[in-house]
């Protein structure tokens, strides 16, 4: 059978639709992905052998005047593209990850009566999941209270999929040198860049045996390699990292912000945190799982506006002078895994199409 994938823009969206294609690509079916090209699933999509088709359509929700007529009068365009789609591929049903790309999808397949899955990571659905809710099939979400956002017996709590890789990564032992791994997701922070590289002399003066490993999102890379390099420190700034679950298992300690699927895959890989909640998310939802991780003794959480290289600096120090504290969190990470969460959604797609 034929699945339709919709979840584009950030690596947040589309790598928990990639691990639930996985899944259903395992059992036999074909999952196809919808998207556009300059969200990360022109990158990732194909990264992982999958197929894509491409529609125009940008955001509704915190966006310029401009951009949201362009986004209106794309909509019905693009309706019409994904209506195209699901008869060519004959398409049983469709698993969305909400989000801008995931709209004109949605309403395609509820124009053709075809099932709709979707899945909510956050405690407060997203603006198409919360407009659309009433006419999905079933829901997965990541948290109880999310579930009264959903028709009366159609949600379910899976947690967020996160990619197997993750699951696998082993206990990390220490080698002598601690390594760092600093993200601010795939379009990479502001604040963490310029946090990072502020507290990269007081590391370099402190002469710790420090490893560092930055994702610095698209095109922010380059500036701040030079200043890496005149430190001569260890370690790498790159715009992305491919392989995000191979970083993971190098880090002794990951400084990242708190959306939903972040916060899953330190879960999984029972990684100890440092979380910066990005302060403009929808509904204030990074916060929520930062104070969530931080409550079990998963994470320490430092606001947006407290981070600063001396603060990077202290925390990070800290924590690095205190292994048993670190594998305390790696291990209070790790009961708040939700392992099957992938083959949750799998089983919801297929028990809807039988």
């Amino acid at each position: 059978m034929k699945f339709i994938m919709a979840g584009g823009g950030t690596a947040g969206h589309i790598i928990p639709a990639l691990a639930v294609a996985e899944e259903l690509r395992g059992r036999g079916h074909e999952p196809i992905f919808i998207g556009t090209r300059h969200g990360m699933e022109a990158r990732l999509v194909p990264k992982a052998n999958f197929p894509i088709e491409w529609i125009e359509i940008g955001g509704l929700n915190r966006v310029g005047l401009a951009q949201r007529l362009k986004t209106l009068w794309q909509l019905p365009l693009s309706t019409i593209n994904v209506l195209g789609v699901l008869e060519r591929y004959r398409a049983a049903a469709v698993f969305s990850m909400g989000g801008y790309v995931a709209g004109p999808v949605v309403l395609a397949a509820l124009l053709k009566r075809v099932p709709v899955v979707v899945m909510e990571p956050n405690a407060i659905p997203g603006l198409t999941n919360r407009k659309l809710a009433r006419f999905t099939s079933r829901a997965l979400v990541n948290f109880e209270e999310t579930a009264h956002y959903f028709p009366e017996g159609r949600a379910e709590v899976t947690g967020v999929p996160v990619r197997r890789e993750f699951f696998t990564t082993p206990q990390k032992t220490s080698d002598g040198r601690f390594t760092l791994l600093i993200t601010g997701g795939s379009q990479g922070s502001r604040t963490l860049n310029i946090a990072a590289s502020a507290a990269w002399e007081r590391f370099a003066r402190a002469g710790a045996p420090i490893r560092i490993l930055h994702q610095a999102g698209r095109g922010n890379a380059e500036p701040l390699q030079e200043v890496f390099r005149q430190t001569g420190m260890s370690g790498e700034i790159v715009d992305f990292i491919d392989n995000m679950p191979a970083a993971f298992a190098q880090a002794d300690l990951i400084v990242c912000r708190s959306g939903a699927s972040t916060v899953s895959e330190l879960a999984a890989a029972g990684r100890p945190s440092i979380l910066v909640p990005f302060p403009y998310a929808a509904d204030d939802h990074q916060q929520y799982n930062a104070d969530a991780m931080e409550r079990v003794g998963a994470a320490r959480v430092v606001t947006d506006r407290e981070l600063t290289g001396k603060r990077l600096f202290e925390e990070v120090t800290r924590l690095m002078m205190d292994r048993p504290t670190l594998e305390a969190m790696g291990q209070s990470a790790k009961r708040l895994a939700k392992p099957y969460a992938a083959q949750e959604a799998a089983d919801a797609l297929l028990e809807l199409v039988r």
